[in-house]
């Protein structure tokens, strides 16, 4: 597989850019994406068999499964993190190795009726909290180790909006392709 068809393969929506500057109805469209986001996921997975939550998105990639359960462990991050920003002066988050994450048990062999559950309780309450934010609250932040840099609520809205629909053309192409890439 040529370099082009992997990255292709690797950031099908592509890759996340911070927006310079957003306006009230970017925040209010982004929220609405991860409010929406546990139907669209639901839809794509809740009729899938083991073999199929087995396809992998990419050669190399995790799962179905592990796409499932690592939007359930992303997201919660993410909710923490907003909250972090709105409680305390720029706090520095905890990064976690998502891809070792993505290898235990819970990941490789949980029904993905739990994450799918999860996501869907825990995107309710980022819903009610995303939409109580006033300006100010956007600008807030926190500090991003590996990245060396701040992140304001505003970019977490903005890429974890990215990310919901990342992840959903991941498991798209994994049942597209059905591992035969």
């Amino acid at each position: 597989m040529d370099q082009i068809a992997l990255d292709e393969l690797k950031f099908p929506t592509g890759k996340f850019k911070r927006p310079e500057s957003y306006t009230a109805e970017d925040i209010k469209s982004r929220i609405k994406i991860i409010s929406e986001f546990p139907a669209f996921l639901s839809k794509e997975v809740w009729i899938l068999d083991d073999e199929s939550l087995n396809y992998l998105h990419r050669p190399d990639g995790w799962t179905i499964r592990q796409l499932v359960h690592h939007l359930a462990d992303s997201h919660m991050n993410a909710f923490i993190r907003i909250k972090l920003a709105l409680t305390e002066n720029n706090p520095t988050i905890k990064p976690y190795a998502e891809v070792e994450w993505a290898k235990l048990p819970d990941s490789v062999d949980a029904p993905v009726e739990w994450s799918l559950k999860l996501i869907e309780g825990l995107h309710h309450r980022w819903e009610v909290l995303l939409n109580s934010l006033t300006e100010a609250d956007l600008k807030k932040t926190v500090m991003h180790p590996e990245h060396n840099r701040q992140m304001s609520v505003s970019d977490l809205v903005f890429l974890y909006s990215w990310h919901c629909g990342h992840h959903l053309a991941h498991i798209k192409n994994a049942k597209k392709f059905k591992n035969k890439f």
